[in-house]
């Protein structure tokens, strides 16, 4: 086949032309801004990288729908100091002292579910028809009742907190939407490690708000089905923290204040005591949370480039949430603990772990801290300040706090729970597999 010139000229034309496009294209110093591919090349590069360096996006799915039960004030609000101020339709929450602020997630929840604007929250909205309900809330205030009724659990006052847990398994015995999948789809704060501490069992398939499964069994709560939440921090927010030099100004290497005296996992408190003595720049002091006592945490904290967080009676305690407000860099000292929001939050970004073990290494954690480089400790800290809004407790909810974070975990749950009941009504012989 004879080709002529001018075909033959074309097929040049073609083929430079195409090996123009392919070099365009394929180079990694190209940017022509005018070519549509090359932008949403370059817009993909630069929206992966500033993802890979921010905080997880927010959730746009419809909001959790929630059934809360209307339950009399005694298991609730009536548990408050009467003269407490309202807010709303709601009583405000008093700055209580010590374990009544650390496990009042029950009243967070219970009071975002009240809230009558369309704005209180993204995550979550309350139904008045159980029909329609992603989940259903019981609003007993169990950590509550058990840090004002007979905390010392030989009090006489002790058989109010039980004869509430045995008043609101009645309840929800007789109610037929606990009784159509024995309450799996029913969510109950039980925050205190010893709220509902009498009759805990009988709600062991129910999504379970903790602090953390220091004295649970795993029959009764674990990660599929519970959510993990955090204490309600004791000392104020740092707002204005944003010194020209955070790490020269921050003295102190390691701080730490607090009760020494713990039982089971927590005695390494007093051993950590006896190894850090005698460093210039480590701050171990034993105390309490008394107002005084919760001032001078909130100033160590603050002067502090480290927070030592060990166990305490449970894996967990409010200090580490004390330390994330004050953006001082958590120092975890646990072989057993689980965090809130750890699906969402990469902790290993703003704290550090070691375990027990070697924490009790003379010199080993100390020796660690001090060889940090400055420049990791910098984005520690400023990635503290860029997610301490997860952890606030407030009325009303703001978006992605801590009560709203709370609710979103829940959602998370929701689908085993379902899939639980669906198998449970059709299998001839559970679990066969």
């Amino acid at each position: 086949m004879t080709i002529t010139k001018s075909k033959l000229a074309s097929l040049i034309i073609f083929l430079t032309t195409l090996i123009l496009i392919t070099y365009t294209l394929t180079s990694p110093n190209t940017t022509n801004a005018t070519s549509p591919f090359l932008k949403y090349t370059h817009f993909y590069k630069t929206k992966n990288k500033t993802n890979n360096q921010s905080p997880l996006p927010c959730r746009t799915l419809s909001p959790l729908k929630v059934y809360m039960y209307d339950l009399p004030p005694r298991f609730n609000f009536k548990m408050m100091t009467s003269s407490v101020n309202m807010t709303g339709n709601v009583p405000r929450w008093r700055e209580y002292p010590g374990l009544h602020q650390q496990h009042s997630v029950e009243y967070w929840m219970m009071t975002s579910l009240l809230c009558g604007s369309v704005n209180c929250s993204d995550e979550v909205v309350r139904v008045s028809d159980g029909d329609v309900a992603d989940v259903f809330y019981v609003p007993f205030f169990s950590s509550l009742s058990f840090d004002a009724n007979g905390r010392n659990m030989t009090d006489p006052d002790t058989e109010i907190d039980r004869q509430l847990q045995v008043d609101i398994l009645k309840f929800l015995r007789n109610s037929s939407f606990w009784q159509k999948n024995s309450g799996r789809d029913h969510v109950i704060p039980m925050h205190h490690p010893n709220a509902f501490r009498f009759l805990r069992e009988e709600v062991n398939a129910s999504i379970l708000i903790v602090a953390d499964f220091g004295r649970y069994s795993k029959s009764l709560s674990n990660l599929r089905k519970d959510v993990v939440a955090p204490y309600k921090h004791v000392v104020e927010s740092y707002l204005k923290d944003d010194p020209p030099d955070p790490f020269k100004l921050r003295k102190t290497l390691l701080f730490f204040r607090g009760r020494t005296v713990r039982k089971s996992e927590g005695k390494v408190r007093r051993k950590l005591e006896k190894l850090l003595k005698g460093y210039e720049d480590v701050h171990f002091e034993a105390g309490f949370a008394t107002g005084e006592g919760i001032n001078a945490s909130m100033q160590g904290m603050r002067s502090s480039k480290f927070c030592l967080h060990p166990a305490g009676d449970t894996p967990s305690s409010n200090r580490l949430f004390d330390a994330i407000v004050s953006h001082c860099v958590p120092v975890i000292v646990s072989d057993h603990i689980e965090l809130p929001f750890e699906s969402e939050l990469d902790y290993s970004k703003f704290a550090l772990f070691f375990s027990v073990k070697e924490a009790l290494i003379p010199g080993y954690m100390v020796e660690h801290l001090r060889k940090l480089p400055q420049d990791r400790w910098l984005r520690m800290w400023k990635r503290l300040k860029e997610i301490t809004h997860h952890f606030e407790y407030q009325y009303p909810p703001k978006k992605d706090d801590a009560v709203n974070m709370i609710w979103r975990q829940v959602r998370t749950k929701v689908p085993a729970e379902r899939l639980a009941v669906n198998r449970n009504q059709r299998l001839k012989i559970p679990d066969w597999w």
